[in-house]
């Protein structure tokens, strides 16, 4: 059986109430899964208290081997699992090859297909591993099609904004395809789309796992041969890093799938140490500005770096949230969840305000319709999740909201995206 986490004194009345609540659902013969949703830690440890009063129930037995099942030893699979993931990183690194089989020139290509290298092979890995049909595929399939062609016959216009804007914005459409795949092509379904987020965020932690332990085995292999005498960084850095860099997102993808135990006590510890750095950090840089020269209504590459700030906090927040629900004591954590969205949103207030100065100063261009979308849709979002966050803090609301506000986000993003990508360049001409 595994462990479950002691309930601290605070939780001891919700856990009474979920114990009762679990008793009268399996009685009433309703399903479970929204409870175990909404906090599974504290689930579990209700569940297994007042399984021996329902252990009668066909639907109680069932939980209880799911929730006390584990592995004996770590297993990579079956044969036909290892096989397909072999060869979905052998497509990846074939594409991430094609400069080198066909002599094109590595930086104008990368520029251009670096999301190919990824998310197609994800989704062939989610279409087979959910048994997706035709019917569910078709989309996906013409949205790649689509994207191979358009970035790749793009008009050649010397210092192109909507070029670099294309080239931007296409993983960013390519991953919100990805996301359709996830769950399915059900698009009311936001469980799937709170897991899919959650996804990103383990496999995130598994892919930085895998490509610190690819740097350190490349440093030993080319220290070991310059102790030989022979040369190899360049050929190795060629041939052979880059197929596992790019097999490194299908791997990690296969083993968060596989073998989930590995980053779901990694990951909810990273979101819980960054989150109270991540508000002092945001507090202390947000009373720089006041003393800063530097101005963010007139220093463009300022403005730049703060957006892309904007979008890497935006990132932890989500993170944190889709994690938050794996922990005991959220208490303090939500307070700093809360502070980080609400000083975000400030941050903001702030770059929205600059970009429409510069709109209003300068004339509308493609970058500023671009940034001025992705800010409006950031901004939204978080008045959304700092809501949400609040009425959890004060008990009127539920950890399930905050994820579906920020499910909410995800197709408003690849709209947002296949915009820039396909609309905008037209819209300007393509300059």
């Amino acid at each position: 059986m595994q462990n479950v986490s002691p309930v601290s004194m605070p939780q001891q009345i919700e856990l009474e109430k979920l114990k009762e609540m679990i008793v009268h659902e399996i009685n009433s013969g309703r399903a479970l899964e929204n409870l175990y949703r909404q906090n599974k830690n504290l689930f579990h440890t209700a569940f297994n208290t007042v399984y021996p009063d329902v252990q009668g129930s066909p639907a109680a037995q069932c939980w209880h081997e799911r929730l006390n099942y584990q592995r004996d030893d770590f297993s990579l699979g079956n044969r036909a699992d290892i096989i397909f993931i072999v060869v979905c990183s052998l497509f990846a690194g074939c594409i991430a090859n094609l400069p080198n089989f066909f002599t094109l020139i590595p930086d104008n290509f990368f520029q251009k297909n670096i999301g190919f290298v990824v998310f197609p092979v994800l989704m062939v890995y989610f279409s087979k591993k959910h048994g997706l049909v035709i019917k569910n595929i078709i989309i996906p399939l013409i949205a790649v099609l689509l994207s191979v062609c358009f970035i790749n016959l793009f008009p050649a216009v010397d210092d192109s904004d909507t070029f670099i804007l294309a080239c931007i914005h296409l993983p960013i459409f390519l991953w919100a395809v990805l996301g359709y795949v996830f769950i399915g092509g059900d698009m009311k379904d936001q469980f799937g789309k709170t897991d899919f987020l959650r996804w990103n965020g383990n496999v995130l932690v598994m892919t930085t796992i895998l490509l610190l332990s690819g740097v350190l085995f490349s440093g030993i292999t080319v220290g070991l041969f310059s102790l030989l005498g022979f040369d190899i960084i360049e050929f190795y850095m060629e041939h052979i890093a880059i197929w596992g860099l790019a097999a490194i997102p299908v791997v990690a993808s296969y083993l968060v799938q596989h073998h989930p135990q590995l980053v779901n006590n990694i990951s909810p510890v990273i979101a819980r140490i960054f989150t109270p750095i991540v508000f002092f950090t945001l507090l202390i840089f947000l009373g720089a500005m006041i003393f800063s020269k530097e101005s963010i209504y007139h220093d463009r590459n300022f403005l730049i770096m703060f957006n892309v700030l904007l979008v890497g906090v935006m990132a932890i927040i989500l993170f944190s949230i889709t994690e938050a629900n794996k922990q005991a004591d959220q208490k303090i954590n939500f307070w700093f969840l809360f502070g980080v969205a609400s000083l975000t949103i400030i941050l903001n207030g702030i770059a929205l305000s600059s970009i429409v100065f510069r709109l209003a100063e300068f004339g509308i261009t493609p970058n500023r319709i671009a940034v001025l979308g992705a800010n409006i849709l950031i901004f939204i979002n978080l008045l959304f999740v700092a809501k949400t966050l609040f009425l959890i803090i004060k008990g009127r609301n539920e950890l399930q909201k905050a994820e579906q506000a920020i499910a909410l986000f995800m197709p408003l993003c690849g709209i947002w995206a296949a915009f820039v990508l396909f609309i905008l360049p037209f819209l300007f001409g393509f300059k």
